[in-house]
């Protein structure tokens, strides 16, 4: 029986010819990976149990960027234990104020993940290096604490659906409509512990920060992780960045899926997932006119340079609406080098947008956005959940950079393609 491109890379790392669906294996980790607000629990658990030491201090990633800088006393002792910790243990790929970034940003930034290889973090959203054709998955804090202290994790081996992708994007269309499209198809459970595989034409059309965006949503279907296959522009990608050898694994002909979900490029729409779900999905043109108190463009799923260009298209020589704050945040330290070196900054800021140092901020409700009693944002986040970015009262509308940029400007809810 063949095998899809996840069971290839649990079986190289478990040492086996063969894995089969529901198999539990024990398998090695090339990266382990947590934040300010996950680690402090792993730490907790890695010295409750004994550890001493970690496996590698080269495969440990220790990112401070959620509620940083620091929002408060809370938030600034949970990473004063991070920062002992990664001190005390000499942990190489350690991340402060000044150099971190956004995680899921910053990792495949730095060359940290590549094809072929399994990444774990203590965040939901690792699954965002499977655009690099890696198994990345989240797990639990205390999940963490093992595989520091000794780089092996075990897994269930997931069944998978393979997401078929035909023709070509279209102008103001991006990977945040494609993976909001699939999420409204199948819905918030439609993939519950499996691996969404991502074929067909459509692919080679996907920039690489169209694919980083869907495998990063992979799991608001409750997908166990999502997966490109590995081409020109992965390997374009890696180039410079990834010191080490790599394997690209691709599915074999006769791997099995529970099922095929066809998605045709050409036809996709801008699309938006409403409150409070992200599988409540719109198009644009459904929505079109509602009123918005606030934008946010960033974070893990779209804080990206090529997601800051298309929004400083939309929004060059335009003006915020007076009835909303927009707020841009660039998701690391060489993302706002190089949008201040291309002159998207000063697009947004003479737009009157406020435009932030790199953090998760208000994508949880944690600072640079939170919302009152009865607001509604535009985001370019991955959740909008009761409560998500502030007030239980207040609403979350998930959008791509470009819906968002032109809500910015209209002051409701706007089709960027008809923005003139």
């Amino acid at each position: 029986m063949g095998m899809t491109m996840t069971q290839k890379i649990l079986a190289k790392h478990a040492g086996l010819e063969q894995v089969q669906v529901g198999q539990l294996i024990e398998a090695k980790v090339d990266m382990v990976l947590g934040n300010d607000i996950t680690t402090p629990v792993a730490i907790t658990e890695f010295e409750k149990a004994g550890f001493t030491k970690v496996f590698d201090k080269e495969k440990i990633a220790i990112v401070l960027d959620h509620y940083t800088p620091c929002k408060d006393i809370k938030s600034a002792q949970l990473c004063l234990k991070a920062r002992n910790f990664a001190h005390q243990h000499n942990i190489t790929n350690f991340f402060d104020v000044g150099q971190m970034g956004v995680e899921h940003a910053l990792l495949p930034e730095k060359g940290l993940c590549a094809p072929g290889e399994i990444i774990v973090g203590a965040d939901s959203h690792t699954c965002t290096y499977g655009a690099l054709g890696a198994f990345s998955t989240g797990i639990g804090s205390t999940d963490m604490a093992a595989a520091m202290a000794t780089g092996v994790l075990w897994f269930k081996v997931p069944a998978a659906i393979r997401v078929e992708l035909k023709g070509k994007l279209q102008p103001m269309v991006s990977g945040k409509d494609v993976i909001l499209h699939l999420i409204g198809t199948i819905g918030v459970d439609g993939a519950l512990y499996q691996s969404l595989e991502f074929t067909g034409e459509g692919v080679a059309s996907l920039t690489m920060d169209d694919r980083f965006t869907i495998a990063n949503m992979a799991i608001e279907a409750g997908g166990k992780n999502g997966i490109f296959p590995v081409d020109e522009k992965t390997m374009e990608y890696i180039n410079g960045r990834v010191n080490r050898p790599c394997e690209a694994f691709t599915a074999d002909e006769d791997a099995e899926y529970v099922q095929t979900v066809v998605i045709d490029l050409d036809k996709l729409e801008p699309t938006v997932a409403m409150p409070h779900l992200p599988e409540n999905t719109k198009v644009v043109s459904e929505v079109a006119g509602m009123p918005i108190q606030q934008v946010v463009i960033g974070s893990c799923t779209n804080g990206r340079i090529g997601d800051l260009r298309i929004a400083a298209q939309v929004m060059k020589g335009k003006q915020v609406a007076p009835n909303v704050r927009c707020i841009v945040i660039p998701a690391t330290q060489e993302i706002v080098l190089q949008a201040m070196k291309e002159g998207l900054m000063e697009i947004f800021i003479n737009a009157g947008a406020a435009v932030s140092t790199p953090t998760c901020g208000p994508c949880l409700g944690g600072h640079m956005g939170v919302m009152a009693e009865g607001e509604r944002t535009v985001s370019t986040t991955n959740r909008n959940f009761v409560g998500r970015m502030g007030h239980t009262s207040s609403e979350v509308i998930l959008a791509s950079p470009a819906v968002a940029a032109a809500s910015a400007i209209a002051g409701v809810i706007a089709d960027p393609r008809l923005l003139s």
